[in-house]
């Protein structure tokens, strides 16, 4: 059994569950993170991945009390805990693979050349190193894979960073039994103390934000909390990277094809999604863009109001999901399709989760301008559907919207000519907008895959670049350095003419003139 000196909790969290820690306990938290970084950087690729496994397998170990601690502080089911789990340790074995294969350190080595076409070319080594301590705020809706040893906290030990997990208060006792467990992991297999800490409380997650011995920060939640802590990291006097996910609206548009042949297989996937873990996803569908005239509009009403009432993740969360039902059905023109139940809190519970049901609104297409509030995200189980009349309605809409994580595009399995061209030109703009672009399925349930970019224009993220879901996550904690013309006996072992760890590179021979030949090392 996993020991741990925080109290047990049998239900929400309050707001005393995220107490900050005294000014000296954080000052030594800083100071070992910052002592463990270049030793942590020195380390081999190998003993990288065998310290991601290592915290793989004692999740593995001890996943009852993980499950049961996470159920009784979320609500969430059982079953859909585990899974994530399940998830979690994927994410970490695969980035001990790709660790291994070495090609994360992005070797390019450009030989001497004094014919080269530009004048005479230095010898050039480069490749990656870790950035330093990283500060990761961990997910409300997510109290494994992107918590405490989620996606962030891997991304950064495989890139051989320190990690400063900043705890959500919706979940502490799953937080510390997991911090727990990933402390004495690394320790088994000999990972220095300061490798990684858990920290509570908002003063000191931005107390640590703004300490110079942090040199990267992630970060997924609100708008509002997400871009308050990435101007205080770009107000340091050295400014840092802040890779923040923040909010997304996941627009759907269907065609007129699609409907003509699975109507009821669209509405039913719809209404599964934007419900699914009670509209906390990040990926949630929260507009839906139909054919004017359709009966999917009353199918899917129909359908919504069959869904059973589930719990929030937090009085919070519950309480922001209720204002922002009023501040939509409250514009002009909208109509209330499907009332949601249960979203009110007893005055002064702040303790009090309560089930909710959810809400579904048709709102008109002229409203879903470039000011409108319901082309912004309702976290929770809520959807607006407006109804468009010709293409350039959609085009408009999807011009109007902001960054988001995704767009999804459902079409009909054998599109007429009219069709193709209409959806190559609507699939041409969701690339602008967004960072994955799904067809004939729904955006919810993200493939944790080397090709997955998790990521998409503000407000989506603020790192547009950048992913956080994937083997390509770990780019965020790295940097790029260059060895001009050094001696081969003072190289590090990645770029060294033997290349004793055998990693890929990309080598550039003189007398190429600038053409890339790839070479095994």
């Amino acid at each position: 059994m996993i020991s741990v000196t925080s109290p047990a909790m049998t239900g929400p969290a309050s707001h005393t569950a995220d107490p900050d820690l005294l000014d000296e306990d954080l000052e030594r938290v800083l100071d070992r993170a910052g002592a463990a970084a270049p030793i942590l950087a020195e380390a081999s690729i190998e003993d990288r991945a065998v310290a991601l496994v290592a915290i793989a397998d004692a999740l593995d170990v001890h996943r009852a009390e993980l499950v049961a601690a996470a159920r009784a502080e979320t609500g969430l089911p059982g079953a859909r805990l585990a899974g994530e789990l399940t998830r979690t340790c994927v994410q970490l074995r695969m980035f001990a693979q790709e660790v291994r294969a070495g090609a994360f350190l992005d070797v390019v080595v450009d030989r001497a050349d004094p014919q080269f076409v530009l004048g005479p070319r230095p010898e050039l080594r480069r490749y990656q190193i870790p950035v330093g301590p990283v500060l990761v705020f961990a997910a409300s809706n997510f109290p494994f894979a992107f918590s405490v040893a989620g996606a962030d906290t891997a991304a950064a030990l495989a890139a051989g960073c320190a990690v400063i997990l900043k705890a959500h208060p919706g979940h502490p006792r799953t937080s510390e039994l997991t911090a727990t467990v990933v402390r004495e992991a690394l320790a088994s297999v000999d990972v220095p103390d300061g490798a990684f800490a858990l920290i509570t409380g908002v003063r000191s997650g931005t107390r640590a934000l703004q300490d110079p011995r942090v040199a990267a920060a992630a970060f997924t939640g609100s708008v509002a909390g997400g871009r308050a802590l990435f101007d205080i990291a770009a107000a340091r006097p050295n400014p840092i990277p802040f890779y923040g996910e923040l909010g997304s609206i996941n627009p759907v548009v269907i065609t007129r094809g699609a409907l003509d042949e699975r109507l009821d297989e669209i509405a039913t996937g719809f209404v599964g999604s934007f419900t699914l873990g009670t509209g906390q996803f990040c990926t949630k569908p929260g507009l839906l863009l139909v054919p004017a005239g359709s009966a999917v509009v009353d199918r899917i009403a129909e359908l919504t109001a069959q869904v059973a009432e589930t719990r929030m993740l937090t009085s919070k969360i519950t309480q922001g999901y209720r204002a922002r039902l009023d501040t939509v059905s409250g514009v002009a023109g909208v109509e209330v399709l499907v009332t949601g139940t249960g979203a009110e809190t007893q005055d002064g519970d702040t303790d009090t989760v309560p089930t909710v049901s959810p809400s579904l609104l048709l709102a008109p297409i002229a409203q879903l301008d470039e000011t409108s509030t319901l082309l912004e995200e309702s976290f929770g189980p809520a959807a607006v559907i407006a109804e468009y009349h010709s293409d350039d309605d959609v085009e408009k809409v999807l011009t109007h919207i902001q960054g988001t994580l995704t767009v999804t595009l459902h079409v009909a399995a054998r599109p007429s000519a009219d069709e193709v061209e209409q959806v190559r030109a609507w699939g041409r703009l969701a690339a602008t907008r967004a960072g994955r672009v799904v067809f004939n399925g729904w955006p919810t349930g993200v493939a944790v895959t080397p090709a997955q970019h998790h990521g998409g224009p503000y407000p989506a993220t603020t790192a547009i670049a950048h992913t956080s879901v994937g083997t390509a996550a770990i780019r965020r904690f790295l940097r790029p350095v260059v060895y001009q013309d050094a001696p081969d006996e003072v190289l590090p072992p990645a770029v060294q003419d033997a290349n004793p760890l055998r990693v890929p590179r990309v080598i550039n021979e003189a007398g190429e003139s600038g053409t890339w030949g790839h070479h095994p090392g």
